[in-house]
């Protein structure tokens, strides 16, 4: 289990470490008196942060123009593998399975629909390829969550269920909207959690579940008087007021 990198966040660091190197300065620099450096901002897309395309697309001179208010993590209802209805595009009206998301722009992309067809390496004397890639679309307008009653688009809300998990529950039928198991076994750096090999390294999942602290209604002294074995038999003098 990857439960030692998970609990220091060093992938989380990580990322942020190779967004510093490519907006153009670097986290390790001495102090070299008062200077304002403007945080560039990153223009997230389909390539994650520490490839080569996503350096490339955040280049020096490089904006952002489009407003864009990431929804929060609590209201977002759209997960990979849902099937959703396409709203917009030169494919609406067709169905979808949900392959690829990037929160940070309220994108999603949808398996093998609203493509963009381009020829590579076409010449007079070879025809090249045509490939196929997916675009963009936005979860809050241009996609719909489908009902597994009926295939039909639904909204949905956030619930919790007899054993007390929050699930998702459609509004049109009542009927819990699961999320595929795929994406709850995939990590934040697209690894999956069942195929990760523990190593020695690692901290121990019976260290993790070790109970160390048992909370209680007494104050801290009683708790400090009960560890040491310490017994109170005073009795409160009679306290009156006039």
């Amino acid at each position: 289990m990857r439960l030692t990198v998970v609990a220091c966040g060093y992938f989380k660091k990580y990322v942020q470490r190779e967004i510093a190197k490519a907006s153009g300065y670097s986290l390790y620099k001495p102090l070299q008196g008062w200077r304002h450096v403007r945080k560039r901002q990153w223009i997230y897309d389909e390539n994650q942060p520490w490839t080569d395309a996503a350096k490339e697309t955040n280049f020096p001179g490089k904006k952002l123009r489009e407003l864009i208010e990431p929804i929060p993590q609590s209201q977002w209802m759209i997960f990979k593998g849902d099937r959703v209805l396409v709203l917009k595009g030169i494919d609406k009206g067709k169905i979808g399975i949900v392959c690829m998301l990037v929160k940070e722009r309220n994108w999603c992309f949808v398996e093998g629909l609203n493509c963009n067809y381009r020829w590579v390496d076409r010449s007079t004397s070879n025809p090249g390829v045509l490939s196929k890639v997916e675009k963009p679309l936005l979860v809050t307008n241009e996609v719909a969550l489908l009902d597994p009653s009926d295939q039909q688009p639904t909204q949905v809300e956030w619930r919790f269920d007899e054993d007390g998990n929050r699930v998702r529950v459609s509004l049109r039928s009542g009927r819990i909207v699961p999320i595929s198991e795929k994406y709850l076994d995939e990590a934040e750096d697209g690894v999956l959690k069942s195929s990760y090999i523990e190593q020695n390294w690692d901290t121990k999942e019976k260290e993790l579940t070790k109970v160390t602290y048992k909370p209680s209604l007494s104050s801290f002294e009683a708790d400090i008087m009960q560890a040491m074995g310490i017994k109170e038999d005073r009795k409160r003098a009679p306290v009156f007021y006039y």
